[in-house]
């Protein structure tokens, strides 16, 4: 068996769903070319971010010297299919991934492992780094060149088998590894996303306003959110799943099989009162390793004072 199978082995046996590797080559033009539009559009919001480090989210050879390999990993999040009872208090939903322990550090450390399972298996060292969100890597880009899906009209990794709720993580490696062939796939004629998305952040000529999606209006926008948006915000307190929730290949997605990813049904839907009544020191004490943490107390509040207000003008 050669190291590439060795390591996707390894992969699907420390807890991850799927596993591809690619070469360490940039993205190719037309992905560039769409990541340029956007940001030169404007639909990066307020992520000023996105327009750093352009020249390492192109190319992950930057982030690595002599990199060669890119073994890219996918970890299903869908939550189980059992929805707790709706609290009779108003209540804010939550997006399904942050109903889950925060994703980053149990991603990273059983990455960790994976390179430690490598270095045993390999004479003399290697380079590598580990890549889980925060490095501006094109993940995407790379996941489809790996062979882990393609990117749907949603703008979300979709693998067939898996669905569009899947975490990403990377190894950059300056090992040669055979690398993976993409898969085929796309979205056909379908729409669904488009026309369920509740702001119009999908627009019809296949752009992604990131500006007016609700799940960067309630974690990433920081001050008062406009009322025009707020008001199609209806009862999400913290992210979105409607774009998700309508595709085909999530219809028929399984739930998260890793037992050791924590699954907190409780915040599936959050009590807005008491979120409203949150001090500093129970917010950081509720939230503890929550993605809910990086919207931050204030943020939570604004989200839950739209909820409220859109609650009480429902008819």
């Amino acid at each position: 068996m050669s190291l590439s199978q060795d390591i996707k082995r390894k992969t699907i046996k420390l807890g991850f769903d799927i596993v591809g590797i690619t070469d360490a080559s940039p993205i190719d033009t037309e992905q560039a070319g769409i990541l340029a539009d956007w940001l030169e559009s404007g639909f990066a919001g307020q992520m000023n971010y996105m327009h750093r480090n352009l020249e390492k989210r192109l190319d992950p050879g930057k982030l690595l010297e002599n990199a060669q390999s890119v073994i890219v990993v996918g970890l299903n999040y869908t939550p189980p299919t059992s929805t707790p009872r709706r609290p009779s208090e108003p209540s804010g939903r939550v997006a399904g991934y942050a109903q889950f322990e925060d994703y980053h550090p149990f991603m990273k450390e059983r990455l960790r492992r994976l390179v430690e399972f490598m270095s045993s298996h390999i004479d003399g060292g290697f380079k590598f780094k580990i890549c889980v969100d925060s490095a501006p890597v094109a993940e995407r880009a790379l996941a489809v060149r790996a062979g882990l899906g393609f990117v749907g009209r949603n703008h979300m990794l979709i693998n067939p088998q898996l669905g569009c709720q899947m975490f990403l993580g990377e190894i950059i490696t300056d090992l040669g590894l055979e690398p993976d062939e993409p898969i085929a796939g796309d979205c056909g004629g379908c729409t669904k996303c488009i026309g369920a998305c509740p702001t119009g952040a999908l627009r019809d000529d296949g752009r992604f306003d990131a500006g007016k999606c609700i799940n960067y209006l309630t974690i990433e926008h920081k001050g008062p959110i406009p009322p025009e948006l707020a008001e199609k915000i209806g009862d999400r307190v913290f992210g979105c799943d409607e774009c998700v929730l309508v595709c085909p290949y999530q219809e028929k997605a399984q739930a998260c099989r890793n037992s050791q990813l924590k699954f907190y049904a409780d915040r599936a839907r959050l009590d807005l009162q008491e979120v409203l009544h949150l001090t500093a020191e129970q917010f950081e004490t509720k939230f503890a390793g929550s993605p809910i943490e990086r919207a931050g107390l204030d943020g939570l509040k604004r989200n839950a004072e739209i909820c409220l207000t859109n609650q009480k003008d429902r008819p």
